[in-house]
């Protein structure tokens, strides 16, 4: 069940929020449970389901940026003078190819001023290992904050193996964003990754024998592209 606590951790951390996983951030305002509860049907085509996650993502990047850096700026409204604030920070993200593409849009509708990278991984079906085909990222990533984008955090291989990439590359303030979690994957990444916090609408029951997040969303990718078969 999600707790509250309150931040002792620092102006530059996220709070996790779940009494069983120490690395999880459970986003549950009940406007993304309505969106996220469509998603879930079987019966939404794949247009209002595209629709549906880059909505969810747009409402997510909220809680994902409460602590985001800001610095003084003076404008001039129509009466007078008055100090504001402008973002003091990078802001990257990384959608994992291909359906974290899904969720890339919602966010830079609403922060134009991110910027935006890719990193190609796919699970082999047998393994269920993720396997790199594609890296490309903005210069200065790392002097600012990464979001990895993936709807479906599953095994957690392949956002474990996004994190290992992006440290690689001098990152640092990373951050983990998807809709729907399994108790695995929010595991595996605080095993493998204690420093990077999980962002999800909803932690799931469990995978099934195919890895599969049960209930789940079914095939993401599939859903946002309309290739299901």
């Amino acid at each position: 069940m999600p707790i509250k606590r309150e931040n002792t951790t620092g102006h530059n951390q996220a709070i996790p929020n779940h009494d069983d996983h120490s690395n999880l951030v459970v986003v549950d305002h009940p406007f993304i449970q309505i969106k996220l509860t469509e998603a879930r049907d079987r019966g939404t085509p794949h247009w209002r389901f595209c629709t549906i996650v880059r909505e969810i993502a747009a409402l997510m990047l909220y809680e994902c940026t409460r602590d985001w850096p800001t610095k003084a700026r003076v404008v001039t409204t129509p009466l007078e003078e008055t100090t504001g604030v402008q973002p003091d920070a990078l802001l990257t993200l990384i959608p994992i190819l291909r359906a974290g593409l899904g969720m890339t849009r919602g966010m830079v509708d609403l922060m134009p001023e991110a910027r935006v990278g890719h990193i190609g991984l796919y699970r082999d079906h047998d393994s269920l290992e993720p396997i790199e085909y594609y890296r490309r990222f903005p210069t200065n990533m790392a002097d600012g904050r990464v979001l990895m984008l993936d709807p479906m955090l599953a095994t957690g291989g392949s956002a474990a193996a996004a994190a290992r990439v992006l440290k690689d590359e001098g990152c640092e303030d990373i951050r983990t964003v998807c809709l729907v979690a399994s108790p695995e994957g929010v595991a595996k990444m605080r095993d493998e990754h204690s420093d990077i916090p999980v962002y999800a609408a909803a932690l799931d029951r469990e995978l099934n024998e195919a890895g599969y997040i049960l209930p789940g969303l079914g095939d993401a990718g599939d859903r946002i592209f309309g290739t299901e078969e």
